[in-house]
């Protein structure tokens, strides 16, 4: 028996010693590198800019990864989330950066609307945002292992006052026949309600329920008197108030949560939809009531236009709300035909450039861009590309802008 136990441990000794000299021989470590890329942030803590919400806020800037062969091309990706997300597919914005780009920059409209839609922030609390650019490196004849850095900003949000409400209504005696009408949410801005509606002279009430409770918007200033068209700052009470209805007719009635106003459009004060000429063939005069818009370009290889079955929001008619998925070089024409007045018609483009020219242009998630609209062959030549996963478009024709959106 001792025998035995002998050879099975001098066995169980050599198979050790036999697998160490098989694995000393199969490793080959990979020579470490000296990587060369830097990455800063031009602050380490922002508080979003209300008042400059188009001017970059935050700006981060790399140097280029170390130096390799000419057989191997580097390029950098980079990608911006919230700390906790891990630059999650859903979450992270990811951009593949042009050669010779070695920064990137966001606005603080970006910052908050990825905050609030993107991101689920609660309104009013900071975060952190995460940054991330990868040097990686193709062809060669040997492999080049990615230069990964990453660095965090705290941001301080734009401070919104967000009322809850679970609904939003009208109500009043300048409400005929009816005890209250409920306000939908735009799909422009889903803190936003709006409604049009025929009113008498009157009381005009707002009341909201929210966890079964009914409060009242009431005018911050307390005042019952209709401030046509304006933008009125609003709180909430559990007493009832109204504001005063003159004039009989069509009223439209917005009342935006996450600004906490609310605007009253009487009659005399009312919007109206965005109207544009243009000749088609044979030079016939077209004047055309802009309630819809078609994609026409290399998204649909220049042949049938695409109708987009556009809503016009009821805060707005000259706002336009797109929600597909349809994504692409395109530009957006008033007239849907098949025939060659597609090509003549007016078209909402990508501004021209400083000299005249077409200009093809790409729209960034989240950030409100100039949208340029009219009749000439250069307009009408320019180019937006909406870029990948966008399923919401926005068009504010009243103050020409458009903004592309993943929701």
């Amino acid at each position: 028996m001792k025998r035995t136990n002998y050879l099975n441990r001098t066995l169980l000794f050599l198979s050790f010693v036999l697998c160490l000299s098989a694995c000393k021989k199969g490793i080959n470590d990979i020579p470490k590198v000296q990587e060369k890329m830097e990455l800063k942030a031009s602050a380490a803590n922002i508080a979003l800019d209300e008042n400059n919400l188009g001017k970059d806020i935050v700006t981060f800037s790399w140097t280029p990864a170390r130096p390799q062969s000419d057989d191997h091309m580097v390029s950098y990706t980079t990608s911006l989330d919230v700390l906790g997300n891990n630059f999650g597919s859903s979450t992270a914005i990811f951009t593949y950066e042009d050669d010779g780009v070695f920064s990137r920059s966001f606005t603080s409209e970006q910052l908050q609307n990825w905050a609030n839609e993107k991101w689920g922030i609660p309104a009013n609390k900071s975060f952190t945002l995460e940054f991330r650019v990868v040097a990686e490196w193709q062809g060669g004849a040997t492999f080049e292992a990615p230069e990964v850095r990453t660095i965090r900003v705290v941001v301080t949000p734009i401070k919104t006052v967000v009322f809850d409400a679970d609904k939003v209504f009208l109500a009043g005696s300048a409400i005929q026949g009816i005890n209250k009408i409920e306000m939908p949410a735009t799909l422009e801005n889903l803190n936003q309600y709006a409604y049009v509606l025929n009113l008498q002279p009157g009381d005009l009430e707002i009341p909201v329920e929210f966890n079964g409770t009914t409060n009242y918007i009431v005018a911050a200033d307390a005042s019952t008197t209709l401030k046509d068209g304006q933008a009125v700052p609003i709180k909430m009470r559990e007493a009832k108030f109204a504001w005063k209805i003159e004039t009989a007719g069509e009223y439209r009635v917005v009342v935006n949560m996450q600004k906490a106003t609310a605007t009253i459009y009487s009659p005399a004060q009312a919007l109206t939809p965005r109207v544009v000429t243009w000749n088609g063939d044979g030079g016939v005069v077209y004047n055309t009531t802009v309630a819809e818009l078609w994609m026409h370009g290399q998204i649909n290889s220049w042949g049938a236009p695409i109708k987009m079955d556009c809503k016009v929001s009821l805060a707005d008619p000259q706002v336009l709300v797109y929600t597909g998925g349809r994504v692409g070089k395109a530009k957006f024409i008033v007239y849907g035909g098949t025939d060659n007045n597609k090509n003549l018609a007016y078209a909402f483009t990508a501004p021209v450039s400083g000299t005249g020219t077409a200009q093809e242009l790409t729209l960034i998630l989240g950030k409100v861009t100039e949208l340029a609209g009219g009749t000439t062959s250069a307009q009408r030549n320019s180019y937006y590309t909406i870029p990948a996963t966008t399923n919401v478009l926005i068009f504010d024709l009243r103050n020409n802008t458009i903004l592309a959106e993943k929701r």
